[in-house]
């Protein structure tokens, strides 16, 4: 999908291992879809300093063999960042290494805080002064002023100070710890490697660097992994629900990790399917747009009996920019990334499925190219319900006055975008694809209920 959510960030962190800063980077490069922004490694040997190398673009472009070469140590965190707060520059880019009156601290970040505007502002009032733009530098100024007796106490009182979503992974340069909010917004998992542990954003992190998958770290429980093995600790109070962002498995994601308890690609198959059953209709072919819509097309295929087609062929060599023509071409962004196959489509009934519409300048530019291939009809079926908020969550979304189903009906999106028909996911069908409902993810992004209120949500 092109007129997409961007993605969030993806962390890793690894305990105990004479590779961990190799280990780090390879789970960030399996985890690249969620950052593609900037990139860093810090790495140690427990007692000492922290080496850190970082900078902007991809995981693979920052990091080659003599750079991996100087992070030596047995403990490494790592983070993959897209911008959601602060700008794209190299000073936001993490981990965030600090020395401060109680020793060292690499801290790596996902997730947004919705309430650093001002705990920023009251921390300046008390002299502190800030490098970054970033709203986890927040983190590490309120860890360095707090007056808790020990580590867990400081971090139990800082994280009660933020609202909105984190999952963290940091070390002290003697241990490792990965927490989650409260309302586990964002996904952390723990893995075991034939020497040491390593958490991750994701699972597929684990399967790349061949550690044994645990468990997902749940919400509000802080991790602490030293010499010893791993201890839990319930750091913030349990909460009688849980806001899984449920877009994780509907778009940001691989769909080949398991998340909030279920494989992401058997939710997005059973979300294809529930389409199908909603919204069935006559046709010749099914597409997806891809790659965000090829599994929920699978499932959709299944259930509806119609024959699956790659009828879009995407160019996976697109860099983060190009060189356009000169002389204007119609529709290039879409075209460098994207083109029809004539021979499915000519003459032919074509259902097209995406992940979700944002503005719907991308969907129709889709099924203007799939009419141009000679198709008789277009349909378009969305796995998701309509998109009419933004989230605030740590997800680089468009204001609510930009999200065309906001202002819109269905069937004037459908004209806007010229499909023959249109049909969204139900929202009882997606949280029956999801395993959950209300009260297990959040779905502000779609009905408007935010699970951590807060001041100007409004944008």
């Amino acid at each position: 999908m092109l007129d997409c959510f961007h993605d969030e960030c993806g962390v890793a962190a690894v305990y105990g291992n004479p590779e961990a800063a190799n280990h780090v980077y390879l789970a960030l490069y399996a985890q690249q879809h969620r950052g593609q922004e900037s990139a860093g490694i810090a790495s140690c040997f427990p007692g000492d300093d922290f080496i850190i190398r970082k900078g902007q673009g991809l995981v693979s472009e920052i990091f080659d063999q003599s750079q991996l070469a100087l992070l030596k140590g047995t403990i490494a965190v790592g983070h993959n960042r897209y911008s959601t707060s602060g700008k794209a520059i190299l000073e936001n880019a993490q981990p965030f290494v600090i020395q401060y009156r109680y020793g060292r601290l690499a801290l790596a970040h996902n997730g947004n805080l919705v309430n650093s505007d001002e705990l920023r502002a009251m921390l300046e009032h008390r002299g502190a002064i800030f490098r970054t733009t970033n709203d986890s530098e927040v983190l590490l100024h309120l860890i360095a002023h707090c007056n808790e007796p020990d580590f867990i106490s400081v971090l139990r009182s800082v994280m009660s100070q933020v609202r909105g979503a984190f999952s963290i992974v940091l070390s002290d340069g003697e241990r490792v710890y990965g927490l989650r909010d409260a309302l586990g917004i964002r996904p952390l998992v723990l893995g075991e490697l034939e020497e040491g542990f390593v958490m991750a954003s994701e699972t597929c992190a684990l399967d790349l660097i061949g550690a044994r998958f645990i468990r997902e770290i749940a919400p509000g429980e802080l991790l602490i992994i030293d010499g010893k093995g791993y201890e839990s600790v319930q750091l913030l109070p349990k909460l009688p629900r849980t806001a899984h962002c449920i877009f994780e498995h509907i778009y940001f994601a691989r769909p080949d990790s398991y998340l909030f308890g279920h494989w992401v690609h058997d939710v997005r198959k059973e979300m294809g399917r529930q389409l199908a059953r909603e919204s069935h209709i006559e046709a010749d072919v099914v597409i997806p747009v891809p790659d965000s819509g090829i599994i929920a097309t699978l499932g959709y295929s299944q259930e509806s009996g119609i024959p699956f087609e790659l009828g879009l062929i995407r160019n996976h060599y697109v860099g983060r920019t190009f060189i356009e023509p000169k002389q204007s071409i119609r529709h290039f962004g879409v075209k460098i990334k994207l083109n029809p196959v004539k021979s499915i489509l000519d003459g032919k009934r074509v259902v097209v499925i995406d992940d979700s519409i944002v503005r719907g300048t991308t969907s129709r530019k889709i099924i203007k190219m799939i009419r141009d291939a000679g198709a008789s009809e277009v349909h378009l079926r969305i796995a998701s319900p309509p998109t009419i908020c933004p989230c605030f969550y740590g997800v680089d979304t468009p204001t609510r006055s930009e999200l065309i189903a906001h202002n819109h009906t269905v069937e004037q999106i459908c004209t806007y975008v010229t499909a023959d028909s249109l049909a969204y996911l139900s929202h009882e069908g997606m949280f029956n694809a999801a395993g959950g409902g209300g009260e297990t993810f959040c779905s502000a992004c779609f009905d408007g209920k935010y699970p951590v209120e807060f001041s100007g949500m409004d944008t």
